[in-house]
């Protein structure tokens, strides 16, 4: 805990309770000492009968250190749930050893008539009281009429997402939309009032006039443009493909990938680096370091937020990012924008990510456009899974891309490859591996750093602009 200055200190007071919910501390810097202090008392001879005995008391103090950091638990401790029954007499029944399998068990022990006993799936999110302070209800304009809020957000751990208006089609869907929605144009008009975001905006169309289908990675390594601002921009120009060869891409309003053959060079390939001992290297000799691991996961109650700035309308209006420490260091034509390399492969070069996004026209090797090209002239035929290309292409890709990798790590590390056989270099087929870090992530409050390239190795941003 003291590693991470970013988490909580937990403390238990019934550690072997694995339904004991914990008291967390926060983590303050100071300035104090460690002192160690001894009492010493000596007895005085007594003198009389009568006479008490008075003793000598000393103290002794030593400085043992200067103390820069503490923990100071603040909140509250009474969020406790203990694995009870309640009886029809009201009495209450412990049912930890009914529960709790603290010793190898028999077939009987799992099948016995139990009471309903369901533990929280999650406590609360906050453990210090705060302050409700409640306003009249607001008096809007004439015709303003409250939004649909869905019955999933009715109850739910975090509020409803904001609306983007941005346009999603399925592969199966026969129509696809030549215009936006009336509330992503009003959305854009609202934010767009300076001669930055009116560029902004002719960049982008000038990019889908080049090129109809076009990752955000790619948009953001292409134009300089905050993330809050891009998030209503897109669905104002292009719509969201959710499946098919073009899925999490956008695509200019008006354009059908599924009629033109030449679009297979947008298509979307799903490329994940392989690690394993089968490969000659562990995950934990990747040079490619994965972004999040499950065995280092804490909760929201453990983990201290750090305090994001507030983006409001007037801000966007004003143009964001104007200030700050990474923008001070860069032009406004570059503040933004990230690294070729999040959605660009070369040969020679290792991606940012353990998972990436890669549109088939970025694969800048000349053995792989061979592979995307062999049926140039001859498609005939639109499917869901290889869209344009031949059957099994994005294998065949992705082997090739596994090679090279598996080729560049040799050469950087060659100690991990010292017992594998000559023979073996050519003939090698690595076997695809769906396990590694498959999960969509959403991208909930993205903290932008232009320097690192994308957050997410898996470029899925539906929830964004539901």
């Amino acid at each position: 805990i003291y590693a991470d200055p970013a988490k909580r200190l937990e403390l238990y007071f019934r550690p072997k309770d694995p339904y004991c919910h914990p008291v967390c501390a926060n983590r303050f810097p100071t300035s104090t000492m460690l002192l160690r202090v001894r009492r010493r008392s000596k007895k005085k001879q007594q003198l009389g009968t009568e006479e008490q005995i008075q003793p000598e008391v000393q103290f002794e103090m030593e400085i043992l250190g200067i103390v820069t950091t503490v923990y100071k638990f603040q909140g509250m401790s009474d969020f406790q749930y203990l694995a009870m029954h309640s009886g029809p007499d009201g009495k209450q029944t412990s049912m930890y050893d009914k529960v709790l399998m603290l010793k190898p068990e028999k077939e009987e022990f799992f099948n016995r008539d139990l009471p309903l006993y369901i533990p929280p799936p999650i406590f609360s999110r906050l453990d210090t009281p705060i302050d409700y302070f409640y306003r009249p209800d607001v008096q809007h304009r004439e015709g303003y009429s409250n939004p649909q809020v869905s019955g999933e957000n009715l109850i739910g751990l975090s509020r409803a997402r904001r609306p983007h208006n941005a346009i999603f089609v399925n592969f199966d869907d026969e129509e696809i939309p030549t215009k936006p929605l009336d509330a992503a144009v009003q959305n854009w008009k609202k934010v767009c009032t300076n001669p930055v975001d009116k560029k902004v905006e002719e960049e982008l169309r000038k990019l889908f006039e080049v090129r109809p289908v076009w990752s955000r990675n790619a948009v953001k390594a292409n134009i300089s443009v905050h993330p809050d601002k891009l998030k209503l921009l897109l669905p104002y120009l292009a719509y969201y493909m959710l499946t098919g060869p073009w899925r999490s891409l956008w695509v200019r309003f008006g354009y059908d990938p599924r009629k033109h053959p030449e679009a297979k060079i947008y298509q979307v390939l799903d490329f994940r680096i392989r690690c394993g001992m089968k490969y000659g290297y562990a995950a934990t000799d990747m040079p490619v370091k994965a972004k999040r691991s499950t065995y280092n996961y804490s909760l929201p109650i453990t983990v201290k937020k750090q305090g994001s700035h507030t983006v409001s309308v007037h801000g966007l209006k004003q143009g964001l990012g104007t200030a700050g420490t990474s923008g001070a260091k860069k032009s406004p034509s570059s503040r933004y924008k990230l690294k070729e390399s999040v959605y660009i492969f070369r040969e020679g070069a290792l991606p940012p990510y353990r998972q990436m996004f890669y549109q088939l026209c970025d694969l800048n090797v000349e053995s792989l456009q061979k592979i995307i090209h062999r049926n140039d002239g001859t498609e005939s035929e639109c499917t869901e899974r290889d869209g344009w290309c031949l059957a099994k292409t994005s294998d065949d890709l992705r082997d090739s891309m596994s090679l090279m990798i598996k080729q560049i790590i040799r050469s950087t590390r060659p100690a991990l490859f010292s017992n594998t056989t000559s023979s073996e270099d050519g003939k090698e087929q690595l076997a695809y591996e769906s396990g590694e870090d498959e999960d969509d992530e959403e991208e909930e409050e993205e903290d932008f750093k232009p320097s690192d390239g994308s957050e997410n190795e898996m470029e899925t941003e539906i929830l964004d602009y539901v």
